[in-house]
């Protein structure tokens, strides 16, 4: 049984402990507002964008010379899977949730005969991925050094994909990262970015040719980088708002979880130093006796 002492020390690091996870739930509670005013203001445009792109790729003549962005490399023989994860710990099952949605899908393909490779955003998604898939990481983009990812680190990670797929690394582009619902919720969630994803209600609502001014060409040439980089940088938002709200309720479980704690040591705290003044006034009473 510990000592006294061994409990009263016991005691005081949780209480230290959780100090520090009462006040990492606060600041993520903070971000948690920003984050998740960014996430939703960025869906709109995301989804408008996503929209047109589909009725555009429905409508436009796709041949040898469109931009493989559109039209893909006409094969489906290997799959980047973009999976976004934080660079930070204490936000519960989050980034574990992304990487068991992207392994699903690892596997799932893979069972089909496809070749499979890990674009990495973000750092806790490695470990598991390089253990899981040994030399199947293509490349990592290093989120570590700002704050929390924005449209600049998407527009960088959307030119590495368009330059990868140039020269042939890859077929089709999946991009995995957590939907915001609240901060109890963060949805696993998949998308497929490259080539543009036509369903098969895409093509009932873009029957019959479009009419574009300028040419389409010139339009694709616009349009298509910026969707990708719209696209990611909405998941980067989506992730971020996941993320301070993970943390949010890791930490709010950590804060309740060493307050139970606490308070057991302490009843046994008690029980013990009671059970120690009863011994000790027996031992002085013993020895009065002797006397």
């Amino acid at each position: 049984m510990a000592s006294l002492k061994e409990l009263k020390d016991r005691i005081a690091s949780v209480k230290s402990t959780q100090k520090i996870t009462k006040a990492k739930k606060m600041v993520a509670a903070a971000k948690l507002r920003r984050a998740q005013m960014a996430a939703e203001a960025a869906r709109p445009y995301a989804s408008e964008m996503e929209k047109v792109m589909t009725s555009l790729a429905c409508k436009v003549s796709i041949d040898g010379n469109s931009s493989k962005l559109l039209a893909g490399t006409g094969k489906l023989e290997t799959h980047l899977l973009v999976v976004a994860t934080s660079d930070r710990g204490l936000c519960g099952a989050f980034n574990a949730n992304i990487v068991k949605k992207a392994r699903i899908e690892a596997d799932k393909l893979i069972a089909e005969g496809h070749n499979v490779l890990f674009y990495m955003v973000g750092r806790k998604g490695i470990p598991i991925i390089k253990r899981l898939y040994p030399g199947q990481i293509l490349k990592h983009f290093d989120t570590s050094n700002v704050k929390a990812p924005g449209y600049d680190e998407a527009k960088a990670i959307a030119a590495d994909l368009t330059d990868l797929i140039d020269e042939g690394k890859y077929d089709v582009a999946h991009l995995f990262y957590g939907k915001f619902k609240s901060a109890l919720v963060q949805e696993p969630t998949m998308q497929q970015i490259v080539p543009i994803a036509v369903h098969d209600g895409a093509v009932a609502e873009s029957e019959g040719p479009g009419d574009y001014e300028p040419d389409e060409g010139e339009i694709l040439a616009e349009l298509l980088p910026r969707n990708l980089t719209t696209q990611i940088f909405r998941a980067l938002l989506e992730n971020n708002a996941s993320e301070q709200g993970a943390s949010m309720t890791a930490m709010d479980n950590a804060t309740r979880n060493a307050g139970e704690l606490i308070d057991s040591l302490t009843i046994v705290y008690n029980r013990s130093r009671q059970a120690a003044i009863t011994t000790e006034l027996i031992e002085i009473i013993a020895g009065a006796e002797a006397l």
